[in-house]
């Protein structure tokens, strides 16, 4: 998982915000912003709050109209002191949860969204806020179980089921998505991305020739998607057809000549195929570009014990470790390279690591083709 920007176009809805009194000034305020002045309209709402810093209402209105002007971090500041006058004050929750939603503070959205669904059990937009925050804040489980009601709800919300699809996909519930994903594709049989999550889902289950498949039919439909060509090499590496692999890797490379998982398989091909100086170059192109890719790393520190590099070896095998010190296979290298160096004692620690170890599975194709979920599709919850 490119990353996203998180953007959503979310009508504001704000309701029995009480006013301040009868005096002429709230009054005012209200009519500036059904003119559309929401800068004087803030401008009268502060001068309310100097007469009365106690009235909570004043601080609501006051947060509306700076949400209107898109300024989400000083309307959070005015929500949450309307909050702290008045908790019970209607719909205060569900704004302030929406300015930290629309701020991207997704993690902080989910408390005040919480408190305005429970209060509120059939708000729906509520409900969809709440589900987005779960979701933008990396807390797939708790997505579905907000976004899944919402989707029933709304059969025809391709969008909405696409972020509970993914949502299921990253919490690795692989039965949920592609149930989502069937449903994406009875109303759009042709659409590339939702053949390629189906083969991520059907991937994550263990079953890779149906995924082939999935991924086959993006391709009829978008030879050029983005990453399909990658997601097809992986799925063929994975069955050990590595020319096919690599053809289809190429390809990849034709369309992002810097695609650096791309750059990474090509060169674990070319080390099996004992090419090494062509797998050195690859590799380090790959871990130039970028700096997570744990096999890139794996590889180079086997390659560099092959040449003596034993130096440079162990670097990049703390590297792979550094990523994921669960994987027995770094440590293991890592032990060839202290014991070659004579370090008998760091040696004897690393096997002891490999030992200790119990052998993942494979790693899933939706973390391979993206270091994170794709963001939100525009909705209007």
């Amino acid at each position: 998982m490119g990353i996203w920007i998180f953007k959503l176009a979310i009508l504001v809805l704000v309701s029995g915000i009480p006013a301040s009194g009868q005096s002429a000034t709230p009054s005012e305020a209200m009519a500036l912003e059904q003119q559309g002045k929401l800068e004087e309209a803030a401008k009268v709402w502060q001068a309310v709050i100097k007469r009365d810093p106690s009235d909570a209402g004043a601080f609501a209105s006051l947060g509306v109209v700076l949400s209107k002007q898109q300024k989400y971090l000083d309307a959070t500041v005015a929500y949450q002191k309307a909050l702290a006058l008045n908790p019970k004050l209607p719909g205060i929750q569900l704004n302030l949860g929406l300015a930290q939603f629309k701020r991207g503070d997704f993690k902080a959205a989910i408390p005040p969204l919480t408190a305005a669904l429970t209060a509120e059990p059939q708000n729906q937009q509520a409900r969809l806020l709440l589900g987005f925050s779960c979701y933008g804040a990396h807390r797939f489980a708790e997505a579905i179980k907000y976004l899944g009601p919402a989707a029933q709800l709304e059969p025809a919300n391709a969008g909405l089921h696409q972020v509970l699809a993914q949502s299921c996909l990253w919490a690795k519930d692989y039965n949920c998505a592609m149930e989502e994903f069937r449903q994406i594709l009875r109303q759009n049989p042709d659409s590339a991305a939702a053949h390629i999550l189906m083969g991520e889902a059907l991937d994550g289950l263990g079953r890779s020739g149906e995924a082939l498949a999935e991924f086959r039919l993006a391709e009829k439909a978008a030879p050029q998607e983005p990453n399909l060509h990658f997601g097809l090499g992986y799925l063929l590496w994975k069955l050990n057809r590595f020319e096919e692999a690599r053809r289809e890797f190429e390809t990849e490379l034709s369309l992002e000549p810097d695609h650096a998982q791309t750059l990474t398989y090509l060169g674990d091909i070319a080390m099996k195929q004992n090419k090494i100086e062509e797998a050195l170059s690859l590799l380090r192109k790959a871990v130039r570009q970028r700096n997570d890719l744990r096999v890139a790393y794996l590889d180079l520190g086997v390659l560099l014990i092959q040449s003596q590099q034993y130096q440079e070896a162990v670097s990049m095998l703390q590297r792979a470790v550094t990523l994921d010190p669960n994987e027995p296979d770094a440590h293991y290298q890592l032990g060839r390279a202290y014991r070659a160096m004579g370090k008998t004692e760091a040696s004897q620690r690393e096997f002891a690591k490999v030992r200790e170890l119990h052998q993942k599975a494979d790693e899933g194709l939706v973390r391979k083709m993206s270091t994170a979920p794709p963001a939100l599709p525009r909705q209007n919850p």
